[in-house]
């Protein structure tokens, strides 16, 4: 007989219960660190457990088409995966589709509700100067409560908040109604007469454009004129705005530019709808760098908004706290307003110039997180409609799910039936493997989903299933090898030695150009196709680990059992059925005599 190449490789082989063993405890310890997380299902992706895919178009500013660019799309994805993610909601998919269209997809959760809210919410957020508001609607009525307050970072904070929050103590008496207060109008039933002439006194104290020259200068007639007719225009839709209804909130500033003023609408804690005039954009959302919701235990002021602004920002928020805490606004107050809606009004009692400020009141942890959630991530560089919204049913992501298991049950039974009745004992071991494989799959794949956020979607079900045809093959190429040897006229245990090194081989050169095709499509595609290439990715890898540490192991194993290594009919191994050659014997020339000489040699 042959025997085997002596050294490392025959010495590791020699002892295959190391690499069982050392599977085997992977095993264990995958499988304990997934029921100690609690993860013990893979999370499920939208298409299977249900959820919300919204389509956003981008649309361009007037003048402003070459600002649909890759660059700025790129940016807007980031700021809404930003936005999505600051939620808690990971799992969440935000990829671009074609020019100008952007694929949110929100799974079925805790937060999905809010996260659409906020992600539809795509136009640009700006801080303008509050020059009047009030209680719109039937509903104005209710007691004051202490109002959101401006505070700066850059002093101490405790006093700062102490005099921003006395201030606005102060003004609320001076002013008809605060949208975090939501203190009542001087009269609910305020006629259209009162309400203009509020707006036309705000408009007036109120250095805007339409009122002043760019370079400080007397307007000319014709501009006083125009400003003229801006103003009473901006009176006319502040008198008979009502926010209570849908309609007009939505219509609420339209058209209106940022160096305009404007009527908005916003909603106070209460509940209840205010209307705001509201003057030019002081300050662009772009302008804040970072802003996080913050419990502050050391005033007892409870959960906080700070913001840190750029160096530009910084200069513009200075300039705008200093003029309204010097009263040269109507009301010592600003806004925040995304997509033309007040979602806070802050006092300040003094000039933020610090490049940072602290907003503080009544906020629990969920409203503070999503104030500063808009403030972080609000500013997006181009201008988004919602084009259609999806509801995916749990009900039918389950019938999904069902389908794609259903697949996959099928697609096991007759790789197995295949090895059942072609290699009838040797079936045991690719049987074994498979399984190995399809428990460390499951494991990874529950462990993923806290771990990175990886979501089992249709496509990744479908990358498994093909992966079953992978593993097989692995097998298959090592059991043919195998039986060639056989076929050679080697035994069993000598052929299961010589085969490894050539299978191995094929092996790795096959699974690895498996895995490059699922790197490469994983890079160039998005969605829901780079799950499909995640999944193949992961088993493909998974199939040399279990080749390598079970399968070979397993069957050095198997070979010394005497079913096998007798070549039993039912074992897949039988010589004869093979066409085995006779066995290989070595053959040795006789010892030559001494004193002989061989003619030729002579």
């Amino acid at each position: 007989m042959v025997a085997p190449k002596k050294g490392k490789n025959a010495s590791a082989q020699s002892r295959p219960g190391r690499s069982l063993a050392l599977i085997l405890i992977a095993i264990v310890a995958l499988t304990g660190g997934m029921f100690a997380s609690g993860h013990t299902t893979p999370r499920l992706g939208i298409d299977l457990a249900g959820g919300t895919s919204i389509t956003l178009r981008a649309v361009p500013e007037e003048g402003q088409e070459s600002a649909i660019n890759k660059t700025n799309m790129d940016t807007a994805v980031e700021i809404m995966n930003r936005r999505v993610n600051g939620l808690g909601v990971s799992e969440a998919e935000v990829q671009t589709q074609g020019d100008r269209n952007i694929i949110v997809n929100i799974p079925k959760g805790t937060n999905s509700k809010e996260a659409r809210e906020q992600v539809g919410t795509t136009a640009k957020l700006y801080f303008r100067p509050v020059l009047a508001t009030e209680l719109s609607g039937a509903n104005a009525t209710g007691n004051p409560s202490p109002s959101e307050t401006g505070g700066a970072s850059d002093k101490a904070t405790d006093k700062a908040t102490d005099k921003a929050t006395d201030g606005a103590a102060d003004k609320d008496k001076a002013t008809d109604g605060d949208k975090s207060s939501g203190s009542p109008s001087d009269s609910a039933s305020a006629s259209a007469t009162t309400q203009g002439r509020a707006a036309s006194d705000a408009l007036k104290a109120d250095p805007s454009p339409s009122a002043k020259t760019s370079d400080g200068a007397s307007p000319s007639p014709s501009a006083s004129a125009s400003g003229d007719d801006a103003a009473a225009k901006l009176q006319a839709e502040y008198a008979k705005l009502d926010c209570t209804d849908a309609g007009a909130r939505a219509k609420a500033g339209d058209g209106s530019k940022p160096g305009d003023s404007m009527v908005a609408c916003g909603q106070n804690s209460q509940g209840q709808w205010q209307k705001y005039v509201l003057g030019p954009a002081a300050v662009d959302g772009t302008d804040v760098d970072k802003s996080e919701a913050v419990l502050n235990t050391q005033t007892g002021a409870g959960w906080t908004v700070t913001m840190k602004f750029t160096d530009e920002g910084g200069k513009k928020f200075a300039d705008i706290t200093g003029k309204l805490a010097q009263n040269q606004s109507p009301q010592n107050q600003f806004a925040i307003v995304l997509d033309n809606e007040v979602v806070s009004d802050p006092y300040v009692s003094q000039a933020l110039t610090g490049g940072s400020a602290e907003i503080s009141g009544n906020f629990d942890q969920e409203e503070a997180k999503g104030l500063a959630n808009m403030l972080s991530y609000g500013a997006l560089p181009l201008t988004f409609k919602e084009d259609s919204v999806t509801t995916v049913t749990a009900a039918l992501g389950g019938e999904q799910l069902e389908a794609g298991l259903i697949a996959g049950a099928i697609g096991l039974a007759l790789v197995i039936l295949y090895l059942l009745v072609y290699y009838r004992g040797l079936s045991f071991i690719a049987v074994a493997s498979l399984l190995v494989s399809a428990g460390l799959t499951y494991v990874i794949m529950s462990l993923l989903g806290p771990a990175i956020g990886f979501a089992l979607n249709l496509p990744a079900v479908c990358g498994a299933i093909v992966a079953i045809g992978i593993t097989a093959d692995s097998f298959i190429v090592y059991f043919e090898r195998v039986r060639d040897e056989i076929r050679e006229g080697r035994s069993l245990r000598p052929a299961v030695e010589r085969a490894w090194p050539r299978a191995r081989r094929t092996i790795l050169v096959s699974d690895f150009v498996s895995f490059l095709a699922a790197a490469v499509l994983f890079v160039v595609t998005v969605g829901k196709v780079q799950g499909f290439a995640f999944t193949l990715g992961l088993t493909t890898l998974l199939d040399v680990v279990v080749v390598f540490l079970f399968t070979k192991p397993l069957l050095t194993l198997m070979a010394r059992r005497r079913f096998f290594a007798s070549g039993h009919k039912w074992s897949g191994l039988d010589p004869k059925s093979l066409g085995a050659k006779p066995p290989l014997r070595r053959t040795r020339r006789p010892a030559r005599p001494a004193g002989h000489v061989d003619p030729k040699e002579a």
